[in-house]
């Protein structure tokens, strides 16, 4: 098969927008089979292509009858997939690329993923090509047993196809393992000469070109009809006709309109993009407006997140790294709130499809904090929200809102009813410690105020029931009710010593010298107590035994420094000697591994051949699992085997903990924030601008309510401020 990245996904990313629009790739060649959604379920998206009269198949498995291409080579970066074939003496490289670029959440949110294909020949000989791609209505349903209604939409220099269900079930349907069934698939290509579309039966549509070259001269008008009835799917074509050595290429818009994204405390809100009154025919517009641009921006960003994961972990690390990157972000959406401030909301894929659950968000915030601490925020504002209504009575942190799409309460366990099934230590260390990482990413107050009293509640249920837990769930709820757990206790120790510096700068320094003092103190019986000859206890009275530390993670990230630096050399060291052929077990109850825990567990190596021995069989694992899913994070460290329903999760932005303790990477990665200033009309992007050296602008007169120092990101492309003054071409589109 010629030459591939060294890392084999077990899933290859493909279309990774938010939690329902979600395709991916389950095998090694993109013609092995036919794809899915991240849930398993068949999502089919169909690439052929005709040279010279001949047909290959380059995505899927239809029509069988038609040869595969040969792929030569597979590639998974940040934000692109690439494939490329050969065929015929013509080579292809065929690129989805999902522009989510965290630092800009005008391009984060739109719901859209691009297909280019780039065409030479490779023989010497010009070559008539013609390419071919279909989307399945699949992508617009729950079930097959569902009836879809299709149409044309006219947009100014677009061809564009969409399809959706007839009945439009608006938000009726929550849980896991189920898909979108309202709102509408997308397909759009820029008019031309030699393009074609049409809407009807797959088989139609591919037998036509196949045979003739072209599409079906009529679309199918047979609706409303089941989605497995003759299956219909959103067909194009592009004829390029003289293909020489001379690159030429061609893309494609792939989008989904959800109209309502989620409920929210029984309000349904829209996508973020949708905020300011856009409709589907102004997003593709600027979608594709925006290409160019997004294309040298997303080369330049996938290079440079490239270069830095090698930095800190090698070229294994950095493979695994841009695996997990769309995928934490996919398995979120972003949504409007009443106000048209961003709420970023979570899905727990794959385990029981919670809705904002904090502790998911809890080993996605490396990433968040590394990357965009503004997306920590709108993803915290949901949960601190409803534990501030009087219906949380609790005196402990909530675990979640609802049930993805629907965050009206909280539903695991017995919710607000009862404190059966809680996870009240873990989910108010998490919070108090998030909450902390926010305030330091940001150097104010202001977000930490909104939320003082609940704060401080949760501080007060630390302070009483947090050194020596009762028995009770955390995070690991798989491994069951644990009393008397060290991490835990680990967890509610640095959580007070983060709520103590809360209050210093809130303005209250008896309280944080008090909290602070509690927190040392706390720490020294902590490592005096949980002492177990060269490494620490699972539990204060489970001598003999060990886990992961990995909540000690905070008290260097937030430098706290509570704890000895030989706690984590010695657990450091303990790791270092139980590592199975594919990671490191959580603890010695089983063979079952978190990646999220082992990610942070490494962190806390003082060297980087340490931090490598523990991250590169997280590489080992990905790289042979027998299971085709989307990353897991939860599986067995003997045989690569699944441990759960755990995949597609947010949880593996943990991978990224190790660049945010480097201080280099956080503060150059955080300085490329867009701040919005203002509302943005889509494809505009707005920015925050002290009027600096490339402004023509001066910082008086400049539309920025805040100023912000221009990154030297905005300097080289030319663009400055929201005052949108172009000061000429530059690497960033």
């Amino acid at each position: 098969m010629g030459h591939m990245q060294s890392l084999r996904p077990p899933a290859v990313p493909l279309v990774t927008c938010d939690p329902y629009f979600s395709v991916w790739s389950f095998a090694d060649c993109l013609t092995d089979e036919m794809t899915r959604h991240w849930t398993g379920a068949p999502q089919p998206l169909i690439g052929l292509v005709r040279i010279d009269g001949s047909c290959y198949r380059l995505m899927g498995t239809e029509p069988r009858s038609v040869a595969a291409a040969a792929q030569t080579d597979r590639t998974v970066l940040p934000l692109r997939t690439i494939y490329r074939f050969v065929a015929n003496g013509v080579e292809i490289t065929l690129t989805f690329m999902t522009p989510l670029l965290p630092h800009d959440l005008e391009m984060l949110a739109r719901p859209v993923t691009y297909l280019t294909w780039s065409v030479r020949a490779t023989d010497g000989q010009a070559h008539s090509v013609a390419l071919f791609f279909a989307a399945s209505a699949a992508l617009s349903v729950n079930s097959l047993d569902q009836r879809i209604m299709w149409s044309r939409a006219r947009v100014p220099g677009l061809r564009v196809l969409r399809v959706g269900s007839h009945e439009q079930p608006l938000l009726e349907k929550a849980g896991d393992l189920v898909r979108i069934d309202w709102g509408f698939l997308y397909g759009a290509v820029a008019d031309g000469p030699g393009v074609m579309e049409c809407i009807t039966g797959v088989r139609q549509a591919c037998d036509t070109f196949c045979a003739e070259g072209r599409l079906p001269e009529c679309d199918d008008l047979r609706m409303p009809r089941l989605a497995r009835d003759d299956p219909m799917a959103l067909s194009f074509l592009i004829h390029l006709d003289r293909v020489t050595a001379r690159l030429r290429s061609r893309h494609l818009v792939l989008a989904y309109d959800c109209i309502f994204a989620v409920q929210y405390l029984d309000r349904s809100l829209r996508p973020y993009w949708r905020r300011n009154g856009a409709e589907i025919p102004q997003l593709l517009r600027a979608a594709e407006d925006d290409y160019a641009g997004l294309v040298a921006r997303c080369a330049t960003f996938d290079a440079e997140v490239m270069r830095d994961l090698r930095r800190v972990g090698g070229e294994a690390y950095a493979g695994l790294g841009a695996l997990a990157f769309r995928q934490c972000l996919a398995a979120h959406t972003v949504v409007a709130d009443i106000d048209g401030s961003p709420l970023f909301f979570s899905k727990e894929n794959g385990s029981n499809g919670c809705m904002a659950t904090v502790d998911v968000t809890y080993p996605t915030s490396p990433f968040l904090l590394l990357f965009n601490p503004e997306l920590l925020v709108a993803s915290l504002k949901p949960i601190l929200e409803y534990a501030k209504l009087p219906r949380w009575q609790h005196p402990f942190a909530p675990h979640d809102i609802g049930r993805y799409p629907l965050g009206n309460g909280q539903v695991y366990g017995e919710g607000e009813r009862g404190d059966q099934e809680q996870m009240p230590v873990e989910e108010c260390g998490n919070l108090l410690l998030l909450v902390a990482a926010v305030a330091e990413a940001q150097g104010g107050t202001d977000f930490v105020s909104s939320y003082w009293p609940l704060l401080t509640r949760w501080a007060a249920y630390l302070q009483e029931k947090g050194f020596d837990p009762e028995s009770q769930l955390c995070t690991d709820d798989f491994t069951g009710h644990l009393a008397h757990s060290t991490n835990l206790s680990l967890k509610a120790i640095v959580a007070l010593a983060a709520y103590a510096r809360l209050c210093a700068d809130v303005g209250t320094p008896a309280d944080a010298q008090w909290y602070g003092a509690l927190a040392r103190q706390l720490a020294a019986r902590w490592e005096r107590q949980a002492a177990d000859d060269d490494h620490f206890r699972l539990a204060f009275d489970q001598p003999s035994t060990w886990g992961q530390k990995y909540n000690l993670v905070w008290d260097r990230l937030l430098g706290l420094d509570l704890f000895s630096p030989e706690v984590a050399r010695r657990e450091v060291a303990w790791y270092l000697r139980h590592i199975g052929p594919f990671g490191l077990p959580l603890d010695c109850r089983s063979d079952m591994a978190k990646l999220d825990w082992t990610a942070w567990s490494a962190t806390l190596a003082e060297s980087p051949a340490d931090f490598r021995a523990l991250v590169e069989p997280l590489v080992a694992f990905a790289h042979n699992t027998p299971d085709r899913v989307p990353l897991t994070d939860y599986y067995h460290v003997t045989d690569g085997r699944l441990a759960g329903g755990n995949r597609a999760r947010s949880v593996v932005g943990a991978l990224f903990a190790g660049m945010l303790s480097d201080p280099e990477l956080r503060n150059k990665w955080r300085g490329r924030v867009v701040h919005s200033t203002r509302s943005s009309e889509p494809g505009e992007e707005s920015h925050g601008c002290d009027g600096g050296p490339t402004c023509r602008v001066s910082a008086d007169a400049c539309p920025a309510s805040s100023r912000v120092a221009c990154s030297t990101r905005n300097q080289e492309r030319g663009l400055c401020g929201p005052c949108r003054s172009y000061t000429g071409s530059g690497p960033f589109g």
